[in-house]
Order: structure tokens, then C-alpha cells, then sequence
């Protein structure tokens, strides 16, 4: 038994020192956008075959490419690049919004990074899911995952953020109903609310969010106070948001006043 205990503590350790390992990778490449691996296995005290297994499952995921002696983050406009940046303060945020969801449920979750980490861990921790989503990004990010289903709105295809967009998600968005709509955002404001850059995604997110009980907002503390060109205009939908500890008490206040309940990853 004792041994068994020693067994399971040892993995759990291991696979913490992982995680730690992949947030720092990540941290340097934000910074540097490319970093030898030598570099790397010295800044984490760690051998180059084991950086080389971090990458290659970085890479795997989608979020990096590797070259010779070489990790380079992708297009800054990317949604792996996006990942990549406060990639800790995201992976807390989408295990917190993983608690929400039960075994065998169905749920919508939308394009946005936060999101693609929460299907993530979603197919990691629970059984039988069916996952609806208008981001072909995130059907690919777990498609090797024991998911029961992936269903993938059909619409128009914009190309950089690998997301389906259009009046078809409308129309497909209507053979369903679920309980939890997981949404991001690029920015909130008092005047604006939450807020997209892009109308036709925001127009996406608002043909979605009729088909849920509630709307989930996961975001970065630091959008708010930034705003997004296009208000998503969907206030009376959205009933929590789940953050990290970094935002302030002026737009919990504004949240509170709004009937939206923060939660602090």
C-alpha cells in the first residue's frame, strides 16, 4: 500500500514539474520568440531530451514549431501563439471552468484560448462528453482525446483564427440546447460590456448563446479595461466569469451591479 501511495505521489510530482516546465518554456518563447534548446535545458535545470519531449508535445498541440537545435513560437496572430501567452493564468482558468461541467453532459464552447485549454483539460478529466463548437481549431486541439463527440458548426471558414462563422452557425446552432456556453472575449468595458474585434465571430458567439442556459466568460484579468471594436450585446446570457486574481475591484463592481458572478481562478 505504502508503495503504491509512494507510486502515485511520485506521478502526480512529475507531472507538476511538467506543467511547470511548459509555462516556462512558453514564458521565453512569448519573450524571445525563439529559444535554443541548450538555452532552455540549462534555464530549467533539466536535460536536453527532456526539453526535446516538452517541445515535441508542444508542437504536437500545435502551439509551437521546432527546428533544428530550435523552439519558435508561431504567428502572433495564431491561436496556438495566443496559448502560448500567460499560458499558466489560462490553464488555471480552464480547470476551474472544468469543475462547472459534469460527466455526459453537452456543452458549447466557442473559439478563444481560454477555450481551446478548457476542452482540453475537459477531454482529459471527464467521460462521455459531446462538445459543440464553431472552432476548428479547438475539434483539432483534442481530437486524439477520448471525447465521445465533436460536433463542428458548419459556416464560413476564417482562415487565421480557424473558426467557422456565418449565418449556417445560426442555423445549426438550433438543433441544440445546453446548459453552459463557454465563451472568450478580447476586451470589457463599463460602456461597451464584453467585447469582440471581429463582427462576424461576435455575431457567431450571440447565434450560439441562444441556444444555452448561461454564458461562462473566460478571460485574462488584464482584458479588462481593453475593448474589443464589436460589443457582444448578449448582458442578460451571461451569468459568471471566470478569471485570475488579477482584476481590480472597480470592474467587480461593475460585474456585481450587472448580476455577473466572478470567479477567481
Amino acid at each position: 500500500m505504502k508503495e503504491k501511495k509512494r507510486s502515485a505521489l511520485q506521478e502526480v510530482n512529475a507531472l507538476r514539474r511538467k506543467k511547470d516546465r511548459t509555462s516556462e518554456i512558453l514564458s521565453c518563447l512569448v519573450a524571445q520568440n525563439k529559444v535554443d534548446v541548450s538555452e532552455l535545458a540549462q534555464r530549467l535545470g533539466v536535460s536536453q531530451v527532456t526539453v526535446r519531449k516538452d517541445l515535441d508535445e508542444l508542437e504536437r498541440r500545435g502551439i509551437i514549431k521546432r527546428e533544428h537545435g530550435y523552439a519558435i513560437l508561431k504567428n502572433r496572430d495564431d491561436l496556438a501563439c495566443r496559448i502560448a501567452y500567460h499560458f499558466d493564468e489560462k490553464m488555471k482558468i480552464a480547470r476551474k471552468a472544468a469543475e462547472l461541467v459534469k460527466d455526459g453532459e453537452t456543452l458549447m464552447i466557442e473559439n478563444g484560448s481560454c477555450c481551446a485549454l478548457l476542452a482540453d483539460v475537459l477531454a482529459e478529466q471527464k467521460k462521455d462528453l459531446t462538445i459543440i463548437t464553431n472552432s476548428a481549431y479547438i475539434a483539432n486541439y483534442i481530437r486524439s482525446k477520448s471525447v465521445s463527440q465533436i460536433i463542428l458548426l458548419g459556416g464560413i471558414y476564417q482562415q487565421e483564427s480557424q473558426v467557422l462563422v456565418g449565418p449556417a452557425i445560426r442555423d445549426n446552432a438550433r438543433n441544440f440546447f445546453v446548459d453552459h456556453f463557454f465563451i472568450g472575449t478580447d476586451g470589457f468595458s463599463q460602456a461597451t460590456g464584453f467585447t469582440n474585434q471581429d463582427q462576424m465571430r461576435a455575431q457567431a458567439v450571440r447565434d450560439m448563446a441562444v441556444q444555452a442556459s448561461e454564458v461562462i466568460v473566460l478571460t485574462e484579468s488584464e482584458k479588462f479595461g481593453q475593448h474589443g471594436i464589436v460589443p457582444l450585446n448578449i448582458p442578460d446570457k451571461i451569468s459568471k466569469v471566470i478569471t485570475d486574481e488579477g482584476i481590480d475591484q472597480e470592474n467587480r463592481k461593475i460585474l456585481e451591479d450587472m448580476n455577473i458572478e466572478i470567479d477567481v481562478a
